[in-house]
């Protein structure tokens, strides 16, 4: 089975960011396009004789041919073994479980996280290095870069590999290991959570609702909640991945895991609810007729992390991205230990979780994590809360209630303004920035102004910088509007409007959110003018 030179085309539109090239699936299926970026990736990375892969996806449509593709070129670029996931599939954190304890020199995640799938929907691709975790920038870039100028691929002409059948099998001399799916993650978590005494809560009566969202966290959920831990069946719910997300927006959210929300809320409401995007990297936990936000999601793990078996040691530090409240500073502030302010991207959080500096992090759109692995982890964080619940014999609300007694409240919310033209964004975000100098110790609409920026990062490990993470406004009283572009869209441009309000006093609590932030809304229309520029009258989600 001979190694093919085939002709290609550069492609100039394939810049992948911190969460790798997403494209629509017509775009992928375009003769060469996800060769042509395989190719780039595999020129700039360095001779693979001897070396491991990893590879799997999220089961979203398109990915069996393209896992099929990747193995081929794979055999081609000279690598040894190639483990990839039983039927292709690998959840994201699963991937960099696996590149961590097969020692690989990396991994090729077939994923849109949380955007729909099926023929015509989204379709992404990302490599994640040795540690685990995503790619840094100078990898990303010089995949740009290579793709740009590219002018052949080469592939094996081998047959397709029996992706459903556990076992080994050769590809031109290149060994390819199906692995089960699930079996390495599940060993992890073994290591980090007490499964006995989430073993007896689940016998004590404890009622879990767990929607997979018909994604690849279906099957991790369904072995571990179920299989392992007791919870009984029917707990886990859509749990079976299909191409199409079975028609629902894998985006774990109030908004999009309405039937979950509609259940919480219900009369005879389980415990706890809790669901998992496309990938299986982000989640959200719910209560009996209360909503956990991930930014307070952070700040109770943080504040309760010595419960659990795998943190009882306490933590190192902990991480959040800019647009993440503020809560988890507090906690960490209170513990004495450091809180880390990082851009967007989790790939910033790898290098401060591999020099020891942090044990946890997380961001505001529900992805959690910690030092475990080198990506944000969906079931992980379930695990935990549940663990937490167990240890603590706490209501999920009862944990937050005590959070926002401690440290006060922070109200918070996100507005997304979705699919708006690119150039209509760009220059409403040139216009924030061209104001800036302008509004620190002004008083715009009641709201009196301290600091407005344009957020940068300095790396602590490697003192690289990252400039341009979001512009900044903040008031006097640490109140904050952060607005951003979002990269994880594939039409048009997403600008996401964070809005933060600190709340100490316990009797107000309880405000509604939207109403507690409308004075914040109203800063951030004045100072951006969304409503003109966008000719958007509400966002597309609130959340």
């Amino acid at each position: 089975m001979p190694i093919q030179t085939l002709p290609t085309s550069p492609f100039h539109d394939q810049r992948p960011g911190t969460s790798g090239l997403r494209k629509k699936v017509t775009v992928f299926a375009q003769k060469h396009y996800l060769e042509n970026f395989v190719q780039a990736l595999f020129d700039v990375l360095p001779d693979a004789s001897g070396l491991t892969l990893v590879v799997g996806g999220d089961g979203r449509y398109y990915n069996r041919v393209a896992v099929q593709t990747i193995l081929r070129m794979a055999a081609a670029k000279g690598y040894a073994r190639v483990l990839v996931g039983q039927g292709g599939i690998l959840s994201t954190p699963a991937v960099s479980a696996v590149i961590r304890a097969y020692g690989a020199s990396g991994g090729i995640v077939l994923s849109a996280s949380h955007n729909p799938g099926g023929p015509d929907g989204d379709f992404g691709i990302k490599y994640n290095i040795g540690n685990g975790g995503p790619a840094p920038e100078k990898v990303t870039e010089a995949i740009f870069a290579r793709s740009k100028e590219l002018h052949e691929i080469r592939i094996s002409d081998g047959a397709d590999i029996a992706l459903d059948v556990l076992g080994d099998t050769l590809l031109d001399g290149m060994q390819v290991s199906v692995i089960d799916s699930v079996a390495t993650y599940a060993e992890l978590m073994r290591t980090l959570f007490d499964f006995d005494a989430i073993r007896k809560l689940f016998a004590s009566g404890f009622r879990l609702r767990y929607d997979a969202m018909n994604a690849v966290g279906g099957p991790y959920a369904k072995a571990i909640l179920e299989g392992e831990l007791g919870a009984p069946a029917g707990s886990v719910v859509n749990a079976v991945p299909l191409e199409d997300f079975g028609g629902l927006h894998p985006d774990p959210n109030p908004v999009n895991a309405e039937d979950l929300i509609g259940h919480m809320f219900a009369p005879d409401a389980p415990d706890m609810g809790a669901a998992s995007d496309g990938d299986a990297d982000r989640n959200m936990v719910v209560g009996r007729n209360f909503v956990v936000s991930p930014s307070d999601s952070l700040a109770v793990l943080a504040a309760h992390a010595k419960l659990v078996p795998g943190y009882a040691k306490g933590l190192a530090g902990v991480a959040r991205s800019m647009p993440t409240s503020t809560a988890a500073d507090r906690v960490a502030k209170s513990l004495g230990i450091p809180c880390f302010e990082t851009p967007t991207g989790w790939k910033f959080f790898g290098n401060l979780l591999d020099a020891d500096k942090v044990t946890l992090c997380g961001e505001e759109s529900y992805g959690t994590g910690s030092n475990h692995v080198r990506e944000k982890d969906g079931l992980w964080a379930v695990l935990f809360w549940i663990n937490l619940v167990a240890a603590s014999g706490k209501t999920v609300e009862a944990l937050v209630r005590e959070l926002w007694t401690e440290h006060g409240r922070c109200v918070y919310s996100r507005h997304d303004y979705e699919a708006i033209p690119t150039d209509k964004a760009d220059t409403l975000m040139a216009g924030l920035r061209a104001s800036l100098s302008s509004l620190p110790g002004t008083t715009v609409g009641g709201c009196a102004i301290a600091l407005a920026d344009d957020f940068a990062y300095t790396d602590p490990v490697d003192g690289s910088v990252s400039q341009k993470q979001g512009v900044r406004v903040i008031l006097t009283d640490g109140s904050r509007v952060v607005f951003r572009l979002s990269g994880t869209g594939t039409e048009g441009a997403t600008l996401r409007v964070y809005l933060e309000r600190h709340e100490p006093d316990a009797s107000r609590h309880d405000m509604e959110a939207q109403t507690a932030l409308k004075p914040l809304v109203d800063l951030a229309e004045t100072l951006a003018h969304i409503r003109a520029l966008t000719g958007m009258e509400q966002p597309s989600v609130m959340t």
